[in-house]
């Protein structure tokens, strides 16, 4: 008989694992809750992980992609439609790709008896753990429609702050690429043909002149050095990553940035506020709800406090009283989720909160690519100004000599 490790939770919202005998994974599951626990994840022995969640709902299909069918799908479901049926006509909309592929999959299992968020479990690359976790609530609370009706919303409005971040990143990023570019043709270039005459004059030159023609020189006889230091980098900081400390470290530095951490602040805040709402609307339990939300939050230093208010919240502490302890969370934050549990309207609070951090980031972010946007077209003019300025004061040198 195959071997079910699993992860739970207890009547009481503690944290428990270990392993059950059955012969399949429904049998698993069924054995679990006859004893009161709440399963988290059951694997069979031997049986790969679930691939690792991301920091967002999904992947390997884009946001606007899974948005629309999310949408469709709630639409055919509140209009009573069978899910297979439902699952079928999605299927034969799609165009061909790796969604129609995964629609085709999820339809099976559907047909085989499985429920729609455990056929969607079984995809996770393409549906994430607070995809499932949502759907599986509006399942067990009869309100599927409602549900799928809000993760598309939810959807939609992650890829709009998406497209204004790309889109705000999009002018300074070509400054800096167009401007370092210019600047390499220049030294590696220009200024070597013009410096040969400053060269054979034997005068002494000016010490920008000098300083500019030394950097020509070592990025023409050496230019593989900082090429292959950048190409490094790259792998060295990859495996880096993979470690908790250096992530730890690095995510902590990113919140310490002068005007970018206060604004990366503000979207985790936003993600928090709002994932956590969104779970607890569709009927998702606190305990799993916070679990979920500090996976989908990419911060390691979040993560790492969500974990302790995960224990308090289990252990009977309030949600509000957790989150005063840290730093982390602001006061209007705490102040307002406070007032939700006080009125029983915790997820509406929390939905309220998000909405509000999301549009301070977003008037920060229109605030600093307004002044970044002058300051760099400022430092590119400075930057050539100063090339031009290292060749024309050895010339006006040589003129007065004439003179």
């Amino acid at each position: 008989m195959p071997t079910f490790r699993y992860k739970a939770y207890s009547a009481a919202g503690a944290a428990v694992s270990g392993t059950v005998e059955a012969d399949s994974e429904r049998q698993a599951l069924a054995q679990l809750k006859g004893k009161g626990l709440l399963p988290r994840e059951v694997l069979e022995e031997g049986a790969a992980e679930s691939a690792p969640r991301a920091f967002s709902f999904q992947r390997g299909v884009s946001t606007a992609d899974l948005s629309l069918f999310t949408r469709r799908l709630a639409t055919l479901v509140a209009s009573a439609v069978p899910l297979f049926e439902a699952m079928g006509s999605l299927f034969e909309q799609e165009e061909s790709g790796q969604l129609k592929r995964v629609l085709a999959r999820v339809r099976d299992r559907i047909a085989e008896g499985a429920s729609l968020s455990r056929a969607l479990a079984a995809e996770p690359r393409i549906f994430g753990e607070s995809y499932v976790s949502m759907v599986s609530a509006g399942e067990a609370g009869g309100a599927l429609d409602a549900v799928l009706e809000r993760l598309a919303d939810f959807l939609e409005e992650q890829e709009q702050v998406r497209s204004r971040v790309v889109s705000a990143l999009a002018y300074p990023l070509l400054m800096v690429v167009v401007g370092s570019g210019v600047m390499l043709f220049l030294l590696t270039v220009v200024i070597p043909r013009i410096v040969v005459i400053f060269e054979d004059s034997k005068a002494a030159l000016p010490l920008i002149t000098v300083i500019l023609i030394k950097l020509s020189h070592f990025l023409q006889g050496w230019w593989w050095i900082p090429a292959g230091i950048a190409i490094a980098s790259v792998p060295l900081y990859r495996s880096a990553m993979k470690r908790d400390i250096p992530r730890m470290k690095r995510d902590a530095l990113l919140l310490k940035l002068p005007v970018a951490g206060g604004m990366l602040q503000r979207l985790i805040l936003s993600r928090f506020a709002r994932v956590l709402g969104l779970l607890l609307s569709s009927g998702v339990p606190i305990i799993r709800a916070l679990e979920i939300t500090s996976e989908v939050l990419v911060n390691r230093v979040y993560r790492s406090f969500l974990r302790g208010v995960m224990e308090e919240v289990a252990q009977g502490g309030s949600l509000s009283g957790s989150l005063r302890k840290s730093p982390l969370f602001p006061p209007l934050l705490v102040h307002l989720a406070g007032v939700g549990e006080k009125g029983g309207t915790l997820e509406e609070m929390l939905l309220k909160a998000g909405i509000a951090y999301e549009r301070e980031f977003s008037t920060r972010l229109t605030r600093l690519m307004g002044l970044l946007e002058p300051l760099l077209v400022l430092g590119m003019g400075l930057a050539v100004g100063i090339v031009v300025m290292a060749v024309l004061l050895p010339i006006f040198e040589m003129n007065q000599l004439i003179k």
